[in-house]
Protein backbone atom coordinates (compact mmCIF):
# COMPACT_ATOMS: atom_id res chain seq x y z
CA UNK A 1 0.00 0.00 0.00
CA UNK A 2 1.33 3.45 -0.95
CA UNK A 3 1.27 6.05 1.79
CA UNK A 4 1.50 9.83 1.50
CA UNK A 5 -0.06 12.27 -0.96
CA UNK A 6 -0.81 11.17 -4.45
CA UNK A 7 1.55 12.61 -7.08
CA UNK A 8 0.27 15.35 -9.37
CA UNK A 9 -0.75 14.13 -12.78
CA UNK A 10 0.94 15.81 -15.73
CA UNK A 11 -0.97 18.21 -17.90
CA UNK A 12 -3.88 20.52 -17.22
CA UNK A 13 -6.80 19.54 -15.05
CA UNK A 14 -9.77 18.65 -17.22
CA UNK A 15 -13.30 19.35 -16.02
CA UNK A 16 -15.89 16.76 -16.83
CA UNK A 17 -19.60 16.26 -16.34
CA UNK A 18 -21.50 13.23 -15.16
CA UNK A 19 -24.32 14.11 -17.53
CA UNK A 20 -24.60 11.83 -20.56
CA UNK A 21 -24.28 12.99 -24.12
CA UNK A 22 -27.78 12.12 -25.33
CA UNK A 23 -27.89 13.15 -28.94
CA UNK A 24 -31.61 12.40 -29.27
CA UNK A 25 -32.59 15.42 -27.17
CA UNK A 26 -30.55 17.72 -29.38
CA UNK A 27 -32.03 16.13 -32.49
CA UNK A 28 -35.55 16.66 -31.18
CA UNK A 29 -34.92 20.29 -30.29
CA UNK A 30 -33.48 20.82 -33.77
CA UNK A 31 -36.55 19.18 -35.26
CA UNK A 32 -38.80 21.43 -33.19
CA UNK A 33 -37.00 24.53 -34.44
CA UNK A 34 -37.31 23.36 -38.05
CA UNK A 35 -41.08 23.34 -37.57
CA UNK A 36 -40.76 27.03 -36.67
CA UNK A 37 -38.92 27.75 -39.90
CA UNK A 38 -41.68 26.02 -41.83
CA UNK A 39 -44.33 27.89 -39.87
CA UNK A 40 -42.73 31.29 -40.39
CA UNK A 41 -42.57 30.62 -44.12
CA UNK A 42 -46.26 29.77 -44.24
CA UNK A 43 -47.03 32.89 -42.22
CA UNK A 44 -45.18 35.02 -44.78
CA UNK A 45 -47.13 33.36 -47.59
CA UNK A 46 -50.40 34.39 -45.91
CA UNK A 47 -49.55 38.00 -46.77
CA UNK A 48 -48.55 37.32 -50.38
CA UNK A 49 -50.80 38.68 -53.09
CA UNK A 50 -53.11 36.07 -54.58
CA UNK A 51 -52.47 33.50 -51.83
CA UNK A 52 -55.18 30.95 -51.11
CA UNK A 53 -55.34 31.84 -47.42
CA UNK A 54 -57.68 29.01 -46.50
CA UNK A 55 -55.27 26.46 -47.99
CA UNK A 56 -52.26 28.06 -46.28
CA UNK A 57 -54.09 28.16 -42.95
CA UNK A 58 -54.76 24.44 -43.34
CA UNK A 59 -51.06 23.81 -44.04
CA UNK A 60 -50.22 25.83 -40.96
CA UNK A 61 -52.55 23.76 -38.78
CA UNK A 62 -50.81 20.63 -40.06
CA UNK A 63 -47.40 22.16 -39.34
CA UNK A 64 -48.53 23.09 -35.83
CA UNK A 65 -49.76 19.53 -35.29
CA UNK A 66 -46.36 18.18 -36.37
CA UNK A 67 -44.68 20.58 -33.94
CA UNK A 68 -46.95 19.33 -31.15
CA UNK A 69 -45.82 15.79 -31.96
CA UNK A 70 -42.17 16.75 -31.54
CA UNK A 71 -42.92 18.50 -28.24
CA UNK A 72 -44.64 15.35 -26.97
CA UNK A 73 -41.64 13.27 -28.05
CA UNK A 74 -39.32 15.51 -26.02
CA UNK A 75 -41.49 15.29 -22.91
CA UNK A 76 -41.88 11.52 -23.25
CA UNK A 77 -38.11 11.12 -23.52
CA UNK A 78 -37.61 13.26 -20.41
CA UNK A 79 -40.01 11.01 -18.52
CA UNK A 80 -38.19 7.85 -19.65
CA UNK A 81 -34.60 9.06 -19.23
CA UNK A 82 -32.90 8.63 -15.84
CA UNK A 83 -30.16 11.23 -16.35
CA UNK A 84 -30.84 14.04 -18.82
CA UNK A 85 -28.32 16.29 -20.65
CA UNK A 86 -29.47 19.24 -18.53
CA UNK A 87 -32.10 19.88 -15.87
CA UNK A 88 -35.52 18.41 -16.54
CA UNK A 89 -37.35 21.64 -15.79
CA UNK A 90 -35.14 23.42 -18.34
CA UNK A 91 -35.90 20.80 -20.96
CA UNK A 92 -39.61 21.20 -20.29
CA UNK A 93 -39.39 25.00 -20.42
CA UNK A 94 -37.43 25.00 -23.67
CA UNK A 95 -39.72 22.47 -25.33
CA UNK A 96 -42.87 24.36 -24.39
CA UNK A 97 -41.24 27.68 -25.31
CA UNK A 98 -40.61 26.44 -28.85
CA UNK A 99 -44.17 25.14 -28.97
CA UNK A 100 -45.54 28.51 -27.84
CA UNK A 101 -43.79 30.28 -30.73
CA UNK A 102 -45.45 27.88 -33.17
CA UNK A 103 -48.83 28.37 -31.53
CA UNK A 104 -48.62 32.15 -31.87
CA UNK A 105 -47.81 31.86 -35.58
CA UNK A 106 -50.62 29.37 -36.17
CA UNK A 107 -53.12 31.62 -34.41
CA UNK A 108 -51.98 34.57 -36.51
CA UNK A 109 -52.55 32.55 -39.68
CA UNK A 110 -55.97 31.47 -38.50
CA UNK A 111 -57.02 35.06 -37.80
CA UNK A 112 -55.73 36.26 -41.17
CA UNK A 113 -57.85 33.59 -42.84
CA UNK A 114 -60.96 34.17 -40.72
CA UNK A 115 -60.93 37.96 -40.85
CA UNK A 116 -60.41 38.06 -44.62
CA UNK A 117 -58.89 41.55 -44.59
CA UNK A 118 -58.28 42.62 -48.18
CA UNK A 119 -54.90 44.23 -47.55
CA UNK A 120 -52.57 44.84 -44.65
CA UNK A 121 -50.42 47.89 -43.89
CA UNK A 122 -46.89 47.46 -45.24
CA UNK A 123 -45.52 47.56 -41.68
CA UNK A 124 -46.93 44.07 -41.07
CA UNK A 125 -44.32 42.70 -43.46
CA UNK A 126 -41.60 44.01 -41.16
CA UNK A 127 -42.98 41.96 -38.28
CA UNK A 128 -43.14 38.85 -40.41
CA UNK A 129 -39.55 39.36 -41.57
CA UNK A 130 -38.45 39.58 -37.93
CA UNK A 131 -40.33 36.36 -37.14
CA UNK A 132 -38.66 34.56 -40.04
CA UNK A 133 -35.24 35.76 -38.91
CA UNK A 134 -35.94 34.63 -35.34
CA UNK A 135 -36.98 31.20 -36.64
CA UNK A 136 -33.83 30.86 -38.73
CA UNK A 137 -31.57 31.86 -35.83
CA UNK A 138 -33.35 29.47 -33.49
CA UNK A 139 -33.03 26.60 -35.95
CA UNK A 140 -29.31 27.32 -36.30
CA UNK A 141 -28.89 27.46 -32.52
CA UNK A 142 -30.62 24.23 -31.48
CA UNK A 143 -27.99 21.82 -32.92
CA UNK A 144 -25.38 23.75 -30.91
CA UNK A 145 -27.13 23.27 -27.55
CA UNK A 146 -24.58 20.64 -26.64
CA UNK A 147 -21.74 23.17 -26.61
CA UNK A 148 -23.93 26.07 -25.39
CA UNK A 149 -21.65 28.53 -27.14
CA UNK A 150 -24.68 30.59 -28.09
CA UNK A 151 -24.24 34.07 -26.68
CA UNK A 152 -24.43 35.68 -30.12
CA UNK A 153 -27.73 33.88 -30.68
CA UNK A 154 -29.56 35.14 -27.62
CA UNK A 155 -28.14 38.65 -28.00
CA UNK A 156 -29.32 38.85 -31.62
CA UNK A 157 -32.77 37.54 -30.71
CA UNK A 158 -32.94 40.23 -28.04
CA UNK A 159 -32.07 42.86 -30.63
CA UNK A 160 -34.75 41.56 -33.00
CA UNK A 161 -37.33 41.58 -30.20
CA UNK A 162 -36.60 45.25 -29.49
CA UNK A 163 -36.99 46.02 -33.20
CA UNK A 164 -40.30 44.14 -33.12
CA UNK A 165 -41.50 46.18 -30.15
CA UNK A 166 -40.68 49.40 -31.95
CA UNK A 167 -42.44 48.26 -35.11
CA UNK A 168 -45.45 47.09 -33.08
CA UNK A 169 -45.86 50.50 -31.46
CA UNK A 170 -45.72 52.20 -34.85
CA UNK A 171 -48.36 49.87 -36.27
CA UNK A 172 -50.71 50.46 -33.33
CA UNK A 173 -50.22 54.21 -33.71
CA UNK A 174 -51.08 53.95 -37.40
CA UNK A 175 -54.18 51.86 -36.74
CA UNK A 176 -55.56 54.47 -34.37
CA UNK A 177 -54.71 57.39 -36.65
CA UNK A 178 -58.31 57.65 -37.86
CA UNK A 179 -57.58 56.29 -41.33
CA UNK A 180 -59.24 52.93 -40.65
CA UNK A 181 -62.80 52.08 -39.69
CA UNK A 182 -63.39 50.67 -36.21
CA UNK A 183 -64.03 47.06 -37.28
CA UNK A 184 -60.92 46.95 -39.42
CA UNK A 185 -58.86 48.36 -36.56
CA UNK A 186 -60.01 45.54 -34.30
CA UNK A 187 -59.14 42.89 -36.87
CA UNK A 188 -55.72 44.31 -37.69
CA UNK A 189 -54.92 44.82 -34.02
CA UNK A 190 -55.72 41.16 -33.26
CA UNK A 191 -53.38 39.98 -36.01
CA UNK A 192 -50.47 42.26 -35.13
CA UNK A 193 -50.74 41.28 -31.48
CA UNK A 194 -50.27 37.65 -32.49
CA UNK A 195 -47.25 38.59 -34.58
CA UNK A 196 -45.84 40.45 -31.60
CA UNK A 197 -46.60 37.42 -29.43
CA UNK A 198 -44.60 35.20 -31.77
CA UNK A 199 -41.56 37.48 -31.57
CA UNK A 200 -41.85 37.58 -27.78
CA UNK A 201 -42.06 33.78 -27.71
CA UNK A 202 -38.80 33.52 -29.64
CA UNK A 203 -37.18 35.85 -27.11
CA UNK A 204 -38.43 33.60 -24.30
CA UNK A 205 -36.78 30.62 -26.00
CA UNK A 206 -33.51 32.54 -26.26
CA UNK A 207 -33.70 33.44 -22.57
CA UNK A 208 -34.24 29.78 -21.71
CA UNK A 209 -31.11 28.87 -23.66
CA UNK A 210 -29.17 31.58 -21.84
CA UNK A 211 -30.36 30.28 -18.47
CA UNK A 212 -29.30 26.75 -19.39
CA UNK A 213 -25.88 28.02 -20.47
CA UNK A 214 -25.40 29.85 -17.17
CA UNK A 215 -26.40 26.78 -15.16
CA UNK A 216 -24.19 24.41 -17.11
CA UNK A 217 -21.12 26.63 -17.32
Amino acid sequence: MVHGPLPDLPGDTVAFSIRPVDGVFYQLFSESAQHLVRGSGLLAEMFAEGTDRAAKAKEMREAESDADGTTRAIIQRVNKTFVTPFDREDIHALAYGLDDAMDEMEEACDLINLYDVASYPSEFAKQVELIQRCAELTAAAMPRLQSLDLEEYWLEIGRLEKAGDKSFRRIISKLFSGNYDALEVLKLKDVVEKLEGAINAFETVAKRVEQIAVKES
